[in-house]
């Protein structure tokens, strides 16, 4: 496995805390980790609440800036993540050849991320909580 798309809906929330979180699991092991959402607030940088809760974890991302997911990343990837089921369709929807290689990051959970976008720091906190549980049933399966 080389590469490791994250996706959520606007690249500000979810999507930048599990790949900072992902990328910080597997710093040892050559693979590289990225995000995007697949309606991205392109350019903005991850949500001020999300910066904070990563600086708690000693994970510095102040210089993540929300992509759009394209057909080429999902080509170039070995592993799509998303936070919701409607994703999956979503993301073989931009690309078909997708199939197989979008799962949900709570896929052994099994859970759902919600989007706690414009929501208290309890509701990011929670939905942080999650995307650890998922990133660490991952890194098990990696």
């Amino acid at each position: 496995m080389n590469k490791i798309i994250v996706v959520c809906v606007g690249n500000i929330c979810r999507s930048p805390m599990a790949e900072a979180l992902l990328s910080h699991k597997l710093q040892s092991r050559s693979i590289t980790v990225i995000s995007a959402g697949l309606s991205a607030l392109v350019g903005y940088p991850a949500d001020p609440l999300v910066t904070e809760l990563m600086n708690e974890r000693d994970i510095d991302i102040y210089n993540h800036r929300a992509s759009q997911l394209t057909p080429a990343l999902i080509q170039e990837a070995d592993l799509v993540l998303v936070m919701e089921t409607w994703q999956i369709k979503a993301v073989e929807s931009i690309w078909l050849m997708a199939r197989g290689k979008v799962h949900l990051l709570g896929k052994w959970g099994p859970f759902e991320v919600p989007d706690p976008y414009r929501q208290s720091r309890q509701i990011f906190e929670l939905s942080l909580k999650q995307i650890e549980q998922g990133v660490e049933d991952w890194i098990k399966k990696i």
